[in-house]
C-alpha cells in the first residue's frame, strides 16, 4: 500500500511539474508578443472588431501546450485567410490564454502559495503592504486579496481579453498619473478601525509600492485624484440670479458659446467651477467591516459568498486572506476650494454626502428631491470656498437606496397604480424589495477620515442615518440644513413627507398621519397631459 501511495504521489508531482513548465512557456510567449518580429496573426471572430489594424492578441502563436485541457468550439487548426496570414481560432486563443487546468489557490498553506504580507492600519506603506488581487502568473501565488480591481468593470476587462483587444499581461504605465493635489496621510489612516472600506494608500500606490511593482507583482491604484471644471446649467442660472459670484478663483466665467458656423454666440455662456476630485474603488478589510456592522467575520463572509451566487469561494476557503474587493460600490469626492485646508479644524467646512440617483441627478426626474438637493449643496460648498473655507460633496454609488434602479422603477409602477400617497410610500418598497432601504451608512464616514476631516460646520442633509454615522465615528457636526421648501418638486413631496414621518429626517415641519394621507403624487394620466 505504501509503495502504491508513493507511486501516486510521484505521478501527481510529475503532472504538477509539467503544468508549471507549460505555464512558464505561456508566459514567455505572452511576454514575447511585444516583439516587433512576431508574425502577423488575426483572430477569426470579428464581433464588430474587424478592422485593418491588428488587435493585441492577434499575434498569439499557434503552438499549444501539451497539457492544455480540451475545449469545445471552433476548430483548433489554424487556417490561412485570403491575405495569406494565419488565423488564430477562438479555441487556440483560449488554450494559450488559459493553459492547462484551472489554477486554484483555494486553501491556505498549500504548496507554493504565499500571500504577500499585509498589515491593515500600519503606519508605513511598506509595513502595510500592497493590495494584490491579480491572478497573473507573476502574482497569483502572492495574492492577498479576493476579487478584482475596477469592480464591475472587471467584467469588461475579461470581455476585452476574450475578444482579443487587450493583452492580459499589459503592464500599465503610471508615469505622469500622480495626483495634482495632495491628499496626504492622516492619523486616521493608521487606525485600523477608522477606514475599513477602501485602501487609504490607493492613490499613492505607484509611488509607495514601486519596488513591489518593479519586482513583477501586479499592483494597481484603487484611487485616482485629479482636477477639473464643473459645468451645470443650474449653476449658470444661479450665477445669473446673483446667488453665486464669479470670483475668478472658485467660479470662472465660461468661454463664449459658438454657433454652428463657428461664429461667437452673444448669449451668456454661464460659469464653470474650479474643483478637485477623487474616484475611489472599494477595498474591504473584512474583520473591520464585520466589526463596524456588529456581526462576525464568518457570517459576513458566508453572506457575501451566498448572495453573490458563490462568485468568490475564497471568502469561505481562505480565512487567512482578509481583503475583499467588492464588485460594486465606488464613490467620487468633489472638493471646492483648497484641499489642503480640509484637515484644518479652524477652517469652515461644508459637506454633502449624496447617494446616487441616475434618474434625477442626470436626467432630471422630478419624482424625488435628489438633484435639487445636490445642486443646493454644491452652491453652499461654492459659497463656503469663496469665504475662505472648503466644500466637499461625496457621491456614493447606491442607486435606488442601494436596491438598484430596476427595483426602484418597479416601486414607481406600484406607487402610481396603488395610489401614490406618503402613507404608502415605504410599504410599496417593502412589498417588492423586502426592506425599505439598504444604504447602511456605517461605512460612509471612512472617506471623511481619509480626507482628514476633523469637524463639519455645515452638513447639507436631513438624514439622521448619515448624521448619526458621522458623529458616532468621531466627527462632530455643528449645523444641519433641510432642503429649502421652494426647491422641492411637486411630485416629490410624497417622498419628503414619508421620510420625515418615518424618522429619516430631522425637520422643523411636523408631519401627522392625516398629512401623509393628503400628500399625494400625480398619476400617470396627469403626467401624460
Amino acid at each position: 500500500m505504501a509503495s502504491m501511495d508513493s507511486a501516486v504521489l510521484t505521478q501527481i508531482l510529475k503532472q504538477l511539474e509539467t503544468l508549471q513548465v507549460s505555464q512558464q512557456a505561456l508566459q514567455a510567449k505572452l511576454d514575447g508578443l511585444t516583439n516587433p518580429a512576431s508574425p502577423p496573426f488575426r483572430p477569426t471572430s470579428s464581433h464588430g472588431l474587424s478592422s485593418p489594424g491588428r488587435s493585441p492578441l492577434s499575434a498569439l502563436p499557434t503552438e499549444v501546450p501539451t497539457t492544455a485541457s480540451p475545449v469545445t468550439g471552433a476548430s483548433a487548426t489554424p487556417v490561412d485567410d485570403k491575405s495569406g496570414d494565419k488565423v488564430v481560432t477562438d479555441r487556440e486563443r483560449e488554450r494559450l490564454l488559459y493553459p492547462g487546468r484551472v489554477t486554484l489557490t483555494t486553501y491556505p498553506d498549500q504548496h507554493g502559495v504565499k500571500p504577500h504580507p499585509l498589515t491593515w492600519g500600519a503606519s508605513e506603506p511598506k509595513e502595510r503592504g500592497p493590495i494584490i488581487p491579480s491572478r497573473l502568473p507573476s502574482s497569483i501565488k502572492h495574492r492577498n486579496a479576493i476579487g478584482a480591481h475596477s469592480g464591475s468593470y472587471s467584467i469588461y476587462r475579461a470581455l476585452a481579453i476574450a475578444m482579443g483587444t487587450l493583452m492580459p499581461t499589459h503592464k500599465p504605465d503610471y508615469s505622469q498619473t500622480e495626483p495634482p493635489v495632495s491628499i496626504p496621510p492622516q492619523p486616521s489612516w493608521f487606525d485600523p478601525g477608522k477606514i475599513v472600506s477602501f485602501d487609504p494608500w490607493g492613490h499613492l500606490t505607484p509611488q509607495v509600492f514601486r519596488a513591489e511593482m518593479d519586482s513583477g507583482l501586479d499592483v494597481r491604484p484603487s484611487i485616482a485624484v485629479t482636477k477639473a471644471h464643473m459645468k451645470m446649467s443650474e449653476l449658470d442660472e444661479a450665477a445669473r440670479r446673483g446667488d453665486i459670484e464669479v470670483d475668478g478663483r472658485v467660479v470662472l466665467k465660461s468661454a463664449p458659446l459658438l454657433n454652428a458656423d463657428g461664429s461667437k454666440n452673444p448669449a451668456d455662456p454661464g460659469v464653470e467651477i474650479n474643483i478637485s476630485k477623487a474616484a475611489v474603488e472599494p477595498v474591504w478589510y473584512l474583520p473591520g467591516v464585520a466589526e463596524r456592522f456588529g456581526i462576525s467575520e464568518s457570517l459576513l463572509r458566508r453572506a457575501l459568498f451566498e448572495d453573490t451566487g458563490g462568485m468568490y469561494p475564497e471568502l469561505i476557503t481562505r480565512p487567512d486572506i482578509k481583503i475583499f474587493l467588492p464588485p460594486i460600490g465606488g464613490l467620487t469626492v468633489y472638493i471646492f476650494g483648497n484641499p489642503a485646508l480640509i484637515p484644518d479644524a479652524t477652517v469652515e467646512l461644508t459637506l454633502r454626502v449624496h447617494d446616487e440617483c441616475n434618474g434625477s441627478d442626470v436626467f432630471g426626474s422630478d419624482i424625488c428631491t435628489c438633484k435639487p438637493y445636490l445642486t443646493f449643496a454644491i452652491e453652499e460648498c461654492i459659497r463656503t470656498a469663496q469665504l475662505g473655507g472648503v466644500g466637499v460633496v461625496v457621491y456614493f454609488r447606491k442607486e435606488g437606496r442601494a436596491l438598484g434602479e430596476v427595483t426602484k422603477y418597479l416601486v414607481y409602477n406600484l406607487r402610481k397604480r396603488g395610489g401614490d400617497s406618503a402613507d404608502k410610500y415605504f410599504r410599496a418598497t417593502e412589498l417588492i424589495a423586502g426592506v425599505k432601504d439598504m444604504r447602511f451608512q456605517a461605512l460612509m464616514p471612512d472617506v471623511l477620515h481619509w480626507l482628514g476631516i476633523k469637524k463639519i460646520d455645515n452638513m447639507i442633509s436631513m438624514s439622521d442615518m448619515k448624521y448619526n454615522a458621522i458623529v458616532q465615528s468621531g466627527i462632530p457636526i455643528l449645523k444641519r440644513y433641510d432642503i429649502p421648501a421652494h426647491l422641492i418638486p411637486m411630485d416629490s413631496r410624497v417622498e419628503i413627507d414619508a421620510k420625515i414621518a418615518a424618522g429619516y429626517f430631522t425637520s422643523g415641519k411636523p408631519i401627522t398621519e392625516a398629512d401623509l394621507v393628503k400628500t399625494v403624487g400625480r398619476t400617470w394620466e396627469e403626467t401624460e397631459h
